[in-house]
């Protein structure tokens, strides 16, 4: 059924709400903007004086033209390191090659050579949960100093277990591509080593376990880069290398190639079929004029819901029991998925109406999205006596057993149990977005 906006988007307090959320957005696009720059002037120059393309640029090259990309973690390490590292070192996300999605990894060498801080580590596992869960072939571009020996401590045993992954996605049939444009040194040398395909640029990138400065201070040996892991000497004599590239846009050419020719990972899951994508009634640049300028003035979850599913068309599931959390059924970009979004606190009645309603999208493999507005459960001598802790955990706990895919989206506050009952970070949703 149709789910008619009550928003009037010609009031004051709309206009009010969107002037404050457009500012936060703006915000929001500022930082983004000095994460994409890299290392700056500098760092890009010196890029390109070496005949280079700059990780973004292969990135591009390398996506399937026209489609999209999801970064993921673009904000990792803001703010840390004394901001000497944006973007964690490291560009992420889900993108399309050879018309498969693919979850990507990029050295940003613009910034620090590309050096492993602790957050760079911690935004690769991440990458890699995410492929594993949604049986993503992974595609490394390398090209990175190891890591920053200042934070050797916190990067020692998180280091080990991204190999540790690589050869467990490997098993279980998930690619692993590696496509090495410079130096991949100390650490960073396992990921082409520990990968199923190897790329190495002629003349330009190095794989070694200790550079030629390293090598004459601990045996004598005095050696050069090519001689020691230049890609002519992995493809001829070590055989870390499977393919040699003449240049950087030849990588990512034998890249694709490569995927073209992969037989595709098994899905994670059977999910109910897709029908034909259709754009929401209403117009989702609404949104920035629904959530109020002020965070504790409650507003109705459905004016979101109703700009962001196909033709604004939702199945409200129970809407006049536990109504202080909206379920219901609905498709987006032609995909059916079950929708839970918070109206106010959690009382007993919302958590076993969620409970019911987690299951019976289970029973159908309908994937979930959370819409998180929450200040927690209701407390009290009555709520205490009625079972709210039992009931409470009757939601938790469909939450935490459900094996349909789960995303979470905060649209307001996440305090509390509220945050776990409605898949918060805790409970492992495939996505977490905060907005914004």
């Amino acid at each position: 059924m149709l789910l008619e906006s009550q928003l009037n988007v010609r009031s004051t307090e709309y206009h009010e709400n969107r002037t404050v959320m457009q500012k936060r957005v703006d915000e929001l696009e500022e930082r983004l903007a000095w994460v994409r720059a890299g290392g700056g002037e500098r760092g890009i120059k010196k890029f390109q004086e070496r005949g280079k393309l700059l990780p973004r640029e292969r990135l591009e090259l390398l996506l399937d033209p026209g489609t999209p990309f999801l970064e993921i973690g673009p904000l990792a390490a803001y703010d840390m390191y004394n901001n000497e590292s944006p973007c964690a070192s490291q560009i992420m996300g889900v993108g399309i090659v050879s018309g498969v999605e693919c979850m990507l990894f990029v050295n940003d060498a613009t910034v620090k050579g590309g050096a492993v801080y602790p957050m760079t580590l911690q935004k690769t596992l991440r990458g890699q949960t995410i492929a594993a869960e949604n049986r993503l072939p992974c595609i490394s571009l390398v090209e990175s100093a190891g890591a920053n020996l200042l934070y050797q401590a916190e990067v020692f045993n998180t280091g080990g277990r991204i190999f540790g992954n690589q050869s467990r996605l490997s098993a279980q049939g998930i690619p692993q591509i590696a496509l090495v444009f410079g130096s991949s040194t100390a650490g960073g040398a396992y990921i082409p080593g520990m990968s199923d395909y190897v790329v190495m640029v002629r003349e330009k990138a190095t794989v070694y376990l200790g550079g030629p400065p390293l090598v004459k201070m601990a045996t004598g040996e005095v050696t050069d880069d090519e001689t020691l892991g230049g890609a002519e000497m992995h493809a001829r004599i070590s055989g870390v290398s499977d393919y040699t590239a003449e240049n950087d846009t030849d990588a990512l050419r034998i890249g694709r190639f490569i995927m073209q020719h992969l037989p595709q990972p098994k899905p994670a899951i059977v999910m109910a079929r897709r029908q034909t994508p259709a754009a929401p009634q209403y117009d989702p640049d609404e949104l920035l004029g629904v959530i109020p300028a002020e965070r504790r003035i409650p507003f109705d979850v459905r004016e979101i819901i109703t700009r962001i599913v196909d033709e604004s068309r939702f199945l409200e599931f129970k809407r006049d029991y536990g109504a202080t959390l909206v379920c219901g059924h609905a498709h987006i970009n032609g995909y059916p998925v079950g929708i839970l979004g918070n109206n106010g606190v959690l009382f007993s009645e919302s958590a076993n109406k969620a409970a019911q309603f987690i299951q019976l999208c289970n029973q159908s493999r309908t994937p979930l999205i959370y819409l998180q507005n929450i200040t927690g459960f209701m407390v009290g001598t009555k709520y205490e006596r009625e079972g709210i802790i039992k009931h409470g955990s009757k939601m938790i706990n469909a939450v935490a057993t459900s094996t349909v895919p789960q995303f979470t989206v905060i649209v307001g506050g996440s305090y509390g149990a509220g945050n776990y009952a409605m898949c918060g970070r805790a409970y492992d949703p495939r996505f977490l977005w905060a907005w914004p």
